[in-house]
């Protein structure tokens, strides 16, 4: 017997009550939907009708009652106006992290040498590439997981750029000069674990996510050595904070040899993105 839209909906939201709030829930039933039934939020305006509800949504929801983020689930996450594969390997493409991506884009322009480390999905070396035609843009992972996937992204978006399977970690890189290098690397404390929702601590992946206590800037020390080496005067860097060491991060670009250093808040005013150049 058939069954609408409507109705879907309601089952969905009360499933959902108890884990996430109604707003969250909302969302997230409106997802499946669209990427089960090929549904729109207006369709649900209307008395329209299926004939049952697909055993690949019903094992979705429950999923979702088990608090797998719901990209993982799907396989795909938006991104700066595309779509992104993405699985457990990788992260899922933040909003703060379009917002990075948007301020390289408004600073820059012509032809430069780009350098993405720890690119896991892609998402901003294969969106840079896209928006900033001139850019030759290179993507680097430790991961041989992420760049295989990072790859196949590039390629169903058509985009051209470079790969390399390195660690950020080394204190040498196979690298050439650079005009640009970008990075947003682990910046997460362990102490901070009891602030993350539940669905992030469970299922993205940690190695991504999570920095020493007694060392959370072991990255951007390493990032500002290969910046050193790499970049040419003039070059600029970017790359994404923990909110609480602004000061800290910038002092280290400032002892790496750059100037002009200055700390970008992101839309919720929080301290998320610095930027220097090169001297």
């Amino acid at each position: 017997m058939a069954i609408t839209l409507k109705t879907i909906h309601k089952r969905c939201m009360a499933e959902l009550a108890g884990n996430y709030p109604r707003e969250e829930a909302n969302s997230l039933v409106g997802w499946l939907m669209e990427a089960f039934l090929r549904t729109n939020r207006t369709d649900l305006l209307s008395d329209r009708s299926v004939d049952a509800i697909p055993q690949a949504m019903e094992a979705a929801l429950t999923r979702l009652k088990q608090g797998v983020p719901i990209q993982y689930i799907l396989g795909k996450a938006p991104f700066y106006g595309r779509e992104f594969l993405v699985g457990p390997e990788v992260l899922i493409p933040r909003r703060e992290t379009e917002e990075l991506v948007h301020l390289i884009l408004k600073n820059s322009s012509g032809e430069m040498d780009v350098l993405d480390l720890g690119t896991g999905s892609g998402c901003i070396a294969i969106s840079l590439a896209l928006e900033w035609k001139a850019a030759r843009v290179t993507a680097l992972d430790i991961s041989p997981v992420a760049l295989a996937l990072a790859r196949k992204n590039a390629s169903l978006l058509n985009a051209s750029l470079d790969f390399i399977r390195a660690d950020m970690l080394a204190p040498q890189l196979p690298l050439g000069s650079l005009d640009l290098m970008v990075s947003n690397p682990p910046y997460v404390r362990h102490q901070e674990k009891a602030l993350m929702h539940p669905n992030v601590l469970d299922h993205e992946p940690h190695g991504a996510l999570f920095v020493p206590d007694e060392d959370p800037l072991r990255f951007y020390r390493a990032l500002f050595g290969h910046a050193q080496k790499h970049l040419r005067p003039g070059g600029m860097m970017y790359v994404e904070i923990n909110e609480q060491f602004g000061q800290e991060v910038s002092g280290l670009m400032a002892a790496a040899g750059m100037t002009g250093i200055r700390v970008y808040q992101d839309l919720q005013g929080k301290d998320r993105i610095v930027w220097g150049q090169m001297s």
